[in-house]
Parts: structure tokens; C-alpha cells; sequence
């Protein structure tokens, strides 16, 4: 069965974005990209709230018809458009891109649609995942830490009541200074709540 992947690229003090959704301070360079297009060009689907859907699907679906694009935008427009796609939301009525909406986080939608999956699915956005994590929904975690500080914004991880203990599956330094950190649980069924 797929595993659902919670990633996200992080401050080095713990934010995934700055005051007004600010990540500018990402360093996403062609090596990192291609790192990602290759990572998610081999995943079952993304899944993401509202906010991270549209941020992607205001850019994505025609950034390889800029004659200015990179190989690697091109690349991924491509992979964007074409890899299913779910969206938590409740004012989106429809989505177009291989997207499918779904109003809430259903437990028992999740396992089925982690049955149905090829590969592992991606989860992203840091209000979603909030409830992934609240339901027990988080397989794994990829953290792209990136060399700045940003000191305030929205965190990675909530307050929640859940621990768990976590081993490292995966590390990755790029030349960009960004530190790849992917974690696993220790053993199935070793997150728990408190």
C-alpha cells in the first residue's frame, strides 16, 4: 500500500513560510528542481489544501509556454498537469487538472485512495497536514531544510497531541545548502496520541 509522504521545505528555525505566506527564502536551483521532478515525477498523486493547490495551479499548468522556461520548469509543468491530484476544500467546487476535490479528510477516503495509488502520495500544506497528523494519517516525513532564518510565519508542525518516534530513512545535502531530512517511524504503528 502507498504511503502518504508529508513534505515540505522549511526555515532552519522551523517555518515553511514567512509573514504573508512569504518563501522567497527558498533556494530551489535546477539541482534541486531536478531532484524534485524526478522524486515526483515516481509519486501516485499529490495531496494538498486549498491554499497550496491554488498557489500551484496558478503557475503549473502554463509555465512551459514561457520561451523563457528552464528544462526543468518545463519538465515539471508536465508532470504537474499529468499526476492526479487531490484538493481538501470547501469553496473549491471543481478543479481541472486531473484534480479531485474532496470537502473533508475521510479517514477511510484516505486508506482507499492510498489502496488505489501506484506510489506513494505526497502530502502538502501545512493546515491539511494538521489534520492528516490529528487523524493518524502521516506515513512519513521529507523536510527540505533551507539556510535561512525567517523568524516568524507558520510552522511546520503544530501543537498537536501525537508523539512518535521516527527513524532517518534518507539525508541529502544539495549545493545549494539545502539538507534533505526523510523520516520514518520506527515501526508500524508507533505514532500515538497523548
Amino acid at each position: 500500500m502507498a504511503k502518504i509522504v508529508w513534505t515540505m521545505g522549511i526555515s532552519l528555525d522551523g517555518y515553511i513560510e514567512g509573514p504573508d505566506h512569504d518563501i522567497s527564502w527558498h533556494r530551489v536551483d535546477d539541482e534541486l528542481h531536478q531532484h524534485m521532478n524526478d522524486t515526483i515525477g515516481q509519486l501516485g498523486g499529490l495531496l494538498s489544501g486549498r491554499r497550496t493547490y491554488e498557489g500551484m495551479a496558478s503557475y503549473w499548468p502554463t509555465a512551459d509556454a514561457d520561451p523563457d522556461a528552464s528544462a526543468v520548469t518545463v519538465e515539471f509543468a508536465g508532470i504537474w498537469r499529468d499526476i492526479p491530484k487531490a484538493v481538501y476544500s470547501r469553496t473549491i467546487e471543481h478543479a481541472g487538472w486531473n484534480t479531485t476535490v474532496y470537502r473533508d479528510v475521510v479517514p477511510e477516503e484516505v486508506r482507499a485512495l492510498k489502496e488505489r495509488a501506484a506510489a506513494d502520495l505526497w502530502l502538502g500544506g501545512a493546515g491539511i497536514a494538521k489534520e492528516f497528523l490529528r487523524l493518524g494519517l502521516v506515513d512519513a516525513y521529507r523536510v527540505y531544510v533551507h539556510p535561512a532564518l525567517v523568524g516568524h510565519g507558520t510552522r511546520l508542525f503544530p501543537e498537536a497531541d501525537i508523539a512518535a518516534s521516527l527513524r532517518l530513512a534518507e539525508s541529502r545535502v544539495f549545493g545549494n545548502g539545502v539538507v534533505l531530512l526523510h523520516y520514518e517511524p520506527e515501526t508500524t504503528g508507533d505514532q500515538r496520541r497523548r
